[in-house]
């Protein structure tokens, strides 16, 4: 049980990544575009790094809400923008 404890916060999600979901998710509804809603400084400033974007990305509320070929696409453009 302590084990279990001990690395549960290995596949927890923040809460600060949930939000920025929904805010993707609702922002998409609204006719935005996904690369558009993705340098929106809400996100930006919550998940700052390239990497944490790309993996909004493989959330599977986005790629319900995007599609799957248009989460993929911006995937490759926000992991291609920090090279």
């Amino acid at each position: 049980m302590a084990l279990k404890d001990l690395f549960s916060f290995l596949f927890q999600r923040s809460t600060s990544e949930e939000r920025v979901a929904q805010y993707v998710i609702r922002e998409h509804d609204r006719g935005r575009a996904l690369s558009e809603i993705l340098e929106d400084r809400y996100v930006v400033n919550r998940l700052q790094s390239p990497a944490q974007r790309a993996r909004l990305l493989d959330r599977p509320e986005i790629i319900q809400a995007v599609g799957g070929d248009m989460a993929e696409a911006a995937k490759a453009s926000v992991s291609g923008a920090s090279s």
